[in-house]
């Protein structure tokens, strides 16, 4: 799977997901690119973008992109709060498909 971390997560989840494809949206070199603009260029290299966004199936029509989408619901954004749902991030990548968000708390 090629995952791609948007900006506001923390870069060391990449560590956490080590068996995949993983870069961060600065990485990718799409630092500031705004959510369509963004979606359209990752549908393009990548399969899941992984974000803490709860809003972004309100501001996108997300079917209509080749990417999946995994919404992490922590507290916060810190690391310490985002390793306890990494377990079922990676469940969730054995079946999400494209167009689908799954949102794991």
């Amino acid at each position: 799977m090629r995952i791609l971390i948007e900006e506001c997560l923390p870069r060391k989840l990449k560590l956490e997901l080590s068996n995949h494809f993983v870069q961060t949206v600065p990485e990718a070199g799409w630092a500031s690119k705004q959510n369509g603009e963004l979606l359209r260029l990752a549908e393009r290299e990548f399969d899941v973008l992984l974000t803490n966004d709860r809003n972004i199936e309100h501001q996108q029509n997300l079917k209509q992109f080749d990417l999946a989408f995994i919404v992490l619901v922590a507290p916060t954004n810190d690391i310490n709060d985002l390793k306890p749902l990494i377990p079922a991030v990676k469940d969730v990548l054995n079946y999400i498909q494209p167009g689908e968000i799954v949102s794991v708390q």
